[in-house]
């Protein structure tokens, strides 16, 4: 079975694949510095209640953005299930994705791996949107071309900066209200948080659409892309196993490369 690790700034997902299907998925608050024996510990007793145990892990595959949790999540895999980790961005790992940006080494894995997922389950040109610490849109050409994209805060940083930086705004959860017009403090701030960021979805991917000038299906993934779902009018596709599908694609393409 194949052990599927996408470690974002936020969150970290792990998820096991045993050849047909997925067999289960957790998610974790990242820390960069926690071990490779934390993660085991935390990892072994949610493996028990699938009836999975590490000896069934037999490949593991590892997407991150965060640079210092990889040499804990590369020992996790050594230590505990006595593999050698595929690190997407690594010498030798292809994705199949081609890169065309001024600077390709600066497309982040996690939106290459996102576009290879997206490849995977779409046809035509795709605009992906990633929903966590950052929002991210990002084109792919019809023919599977990284053409490039957005990066924006993600909708929780929008919430914590009001409350960080004005004195008298609490910290509040992110909802969607029923009005825009808040009647009191909490409801003004849910209101323009979430409708402003619906706002700021649509009225990006229209500009991209129009910018790009060919049709564009829009896909949304990320922890809080459920947020949007209903509310958006330009989201066509909700897909919350895109990166995980992109992950899959990777090892399968790879997997006779594996040292």
């Amino acid at each position: 079975m194949l052990l599927a690790i996408d470690c974002g700034n936020t969150n970290t997902l792990f998820a096991v694949h045993d050849g047909t299907d997925w067999r289960a998925q957790w998610r974790t608050a990242t820390h960069a510095t926690r071990t490779a024996d934390e993660h085991a510990v935390w990892l072994a007793q949610l493996l028990a209640l699938q009836g999975l145990k590490f000896e069934d892990l037999t490949a593991c595959i590892v997407s991150t953005v965060v640079p210092q949790s990889l040499f804990n999540l590369r020992n996790l895999a050594r230590r505990y299930l006595h593999v050698e980790p595929m690190v997407i961005g690594e010498p030798g790992v292809d994705l199949g994705i081609g890169v065309d940006i001024e600077r390709p080494q600066e497309a982040g894995a996690d939106r290459l791996v996102n576009a290879l997922g997206g490849r995977v389950a779409y046809d035509g040109a795709l605009l992906i949107i990633d929903s966590g610490t950052a929002t991210t849109f990002d084109v792919i050409s019809a023919d599977g071309v990284f053409k490039g994209g957005i990066i924006a805060p993600g909708i929780n940083l929008s919430m914590q900066a009001l409350h960080t930086a004005a004195a008298q705004l609490p910290r509040i959860a992110i909802q969607r209200p029923d009005r825009v017009i808040g009647r009191n403090t909490v409801g003004a701030m849910q209101a323009g948080v979430y409708w402003g960021y619906i706002e700021l979805i649509d009225g990006l991917i229209r500009r991209v659409r129009k910018e790009y000038g060919q049709p564009l299906t829009a896909i949304a993934t990320g922890g809080v892309a459920s947020l949007f779902e209903g509310a958006s009018s330009e989201i066509q596709h909700f897909d919350a196993d895109l990166t995980i599908r992109g992950l899959l694609e990777v090892w399968k393409r790879n997997e006779g490369r594996q040292a």
